[in-house]
C-alpha cells in the first residue's frame, strides 16, 4: 500500500489515481451489558467477535484536471467513503492512491469547523487546512462572508449555527479557495433553494473556468446534466463507469429488476387506510402488459392496474376509483367507475377489477397510487388506501418535453408537420429499458 500527496498538479499526470484501493472498517458485534461483564473480559483475556465491513473493495480510479466525475449508487454502497479516502480523512486499508494539488471538500456539515470558534475565525482555520495563509484569506474574507450571507452571525460561535448556516458558510470557503479538485458531498441537499441555486451557479462558473470536480448525489438529473463521466458504485465496486447517461440508465435498470421483485409485497402504513370494511380491497397490482407486477415503467408502456376485492355480503352498485399523485404532491388524475360510465351492479364475495392505461403520458419521476371503494352516491367509504402504492417512471428515450405529462400533439409550421419519433407503440419507447429489466 502506497499514499502520495503532492501540494501542486504534475503536468499530465491526474489529479487523483487509484488503483485496487479497498477500505476496511471493524464491527464490533459483542459489547458488555454491564461493568462485571467488563472486567470478567479483561481477566479472561476474551476477545470480542468482529466482523469485517468493507464500503470501498477493489476501486481503481484516474481523474484529470478539468474532468467532472459523477458518483452514483445506493446508500451504504461506499460513495462517501471514497471522497474521505480522496481527502486524507480516511486511510486506505489496501492499494495505492495518489492525490495532487489542492483538494477542497464539502462532505460533512461543519467538518473542519471549530465549534467555540467564530464564523470568521473558522474561515481563516479552514484556509489554513486548504494551506492558505493568513494574507490570502483576507484578500478572499470579505467575497467568502458576502456569499455565506450569514450578517452579523459571522461572528458568533458557530456552535450556534443552524444546518444551513453551517453548509453555507463551508460551502462559501471551499468554493473561494481556487482548488484543483472539489469535492462535494450531497450536503447540498440541506440549504434551502435559493442558496441550492446560488451553489449551482458557482459549480457551474468553476467548471467553466477548467476546474476539477468530483460530485457524489441521489439527483440524477443534475450528474447527467453537469457531469462528463459517471460512476456507480456498488457493494464497494465499480458496477458501471462512462457517459453519464449511460451509467444512470444501466444503475435505474438495476433498480428497477430490484425494485420489481418486491412489487407485490405492498404494505400498508398506519393511517393510510380507513373505510367501513364492507367492501375490502385486499391486494393492489400495478402491471406491465404481460400481467407482471412491476415497480418501474418507462413513458408509452402498457400499464394495467389490478385490484382485488373481498366483500362479506351483497354490496349494490360499487364505484372503484384511482388517484395518481406526483411525488411533489400534484394531483395529477382520478379516474373512477362511475365517471367511465362502468355500473357494476353489486358484488359479493371475491373479484377483480382493472384499469387499462393502453399508453402511459406520465413522464420521468416517482408517482404514489391510491385507491378506493365507495357506495354509489359516495356518501360512504368502503374502503381508502391514501397513496399507498408507489411507482417510478424512469427516462423515456422518445421523451417530448419535460414536465409530469406528455400530450400527443404534433408541431406544425406553415402546415408541415414535426416528425414525431418513431414510438407509437404502448411500449416502444421503453423497449430497450424493459428487455433489459426482463432479462435480469
Amino acid at each position: 500500500m502506497s499514499v502520495v500527496r503532492l501540494p501542486t498538479p504534475t503536468p499530465g499526470a491526474p489529479l487523483v489515481e487509484m488503483q485496487h484501493v479497498a477500505r476496511r472498517f471493524e464491527k464490533r458485534l459483542e459489547r458488555g451489558r454491564s461493568l462485571q461483564e467488563a472486567f470478567i473480559r479483561i481477566f479472561r483475556r476474551r476477545a470480542r467477535a468482529v466482523e469485517e465491513f468493507w464500503p470501498i473493495r477493489d476501486l481503481s480510479l484516474a481523474i484529470h484536471a478539468g474532468d467532472c466525475v459523477g458518483v452514483i449508487g445506493p446508500n451504504g454502497s461506499g460513495k462517501s467513503t471514497l471522497l474521505k479516502l480522496i481527502t486524507g480523512i480516511l486511510p486506505p486499508t489496501a492499494g495505492d492512491l495518489a492525490v495532487c494539488g489542492r483538494v477542497s471538500s464539502l462532505l460533512e456539515l461543519g467538518a473542519g469547523f471549530h465549534p467555540d470558534l467564530t464564523g470568521r475565525e473558522n474561515i481563516y482555520l479552514n484556509g489554513s487546512i486548504y494551506g492558505l495563509g493568513r494574507a490570502e484569506m483576507n484578500r478572499r474574507l470579505d467575497a467568502i462572508i458576502d456569499y455565506a450571507g450569514l450578517g452579523d452571525f459571522i461572528d458568533t460561535p458557530v456552535k450556534h449555527y443552524s444546518s444551513g448556516m453551517y453548509v453555507r458558510l463551508g460551502f462559501a470557503v471551499a468554493i473561494h479557495t481556487d482548488p484543483d479538485l472539489l469535492l462535494v458531498d450531497e450536503v447540498l441537499a440541506v440549504g434551502d433553494v435559493t442558496f441550492q441555486n446560488k451553489c449551482m451557479e458557482s459549480i457551474y462558473r468553476f467548471r467553466r473556468a477548467g476546474g476539477t470536480l468530483l460530485l457524489v448525489s441521489h439527483d440524477l438529473n443534475t450528474v447527467e446534466t453537469l457531469c462528463t463521466r459517471a460512476l456507480w458504485i456498488e457493494n464497494g465496486l465499480v458496477a458501471a463507469e462512462g457517459a453519464p447517461a449511460d451509467v444512470i440508465m444501466a444503475y435505474k435498470q438495476h433498480m428497477a429488476t430490484r425494485d420489481d421483485s418486491q412489487a407485490k409485497a405492498v404494505s400498508l402504513h398506519a393511517g393510510q387506510r380507513w373505510g367501513t370494511g364492507e367492501v375490502q380491497i385486499t391486494q393492489v397490482e400495478v402491471c406491465d402488459a404481460n400481467g407482471a407486477a412491476r415497480a418501474h415503467f418507462v413513458t408509452g408502456d402498457d400499464v394495467v392496474i389490478r385490484l382485488h376485492y373481498r366483500s362479506a355480503g351483497r354490496v349494490e352498485h360499487p364505484v372503484f376509483g384511482l388517484a395518481f399523485t406526483h411525488q411533489s404532491g400534484a394531483h395529477l388524475f382520478g379516474p373512477n367507475t362511475q365517471f367511465s360510465a362502468l355500473d357494476i351492479a353489486y358484488v359479493e364475495g371475491q373479484g377483480v377489477i382493472s384499469y387499462h392505461i393502453p399508453n402511459l403520458p406520465l413522464l420521468e419521476g416517482q408517482y404514489t397510487l391510491s385507491v378506493a371503494v365507495v357506495n354509489q352516491h359516495n356518501t360512504a367509504t368502503f374502503d381508502y388506501h391514501d397513496r399507498a402504492y408507489g411507482f417510478q417512471v424512469i427516462h423515456s428515450p422518445a421523451r417530448t418535453g419535460y414536465g409530469l405529462v406528455q400530450f400527443p400533439g404534433v408541431w406544425q409550421h406553415n402546415g408541415r408537420a414535426a416528425t414525431p419519433p418513431a414510438t407509437p407503440g404502448p411500449t416502444a419507447s421503453g423497449a430497450a429499458v424493459n428487455s433489459q429489466i426482463a432479462k435480469a
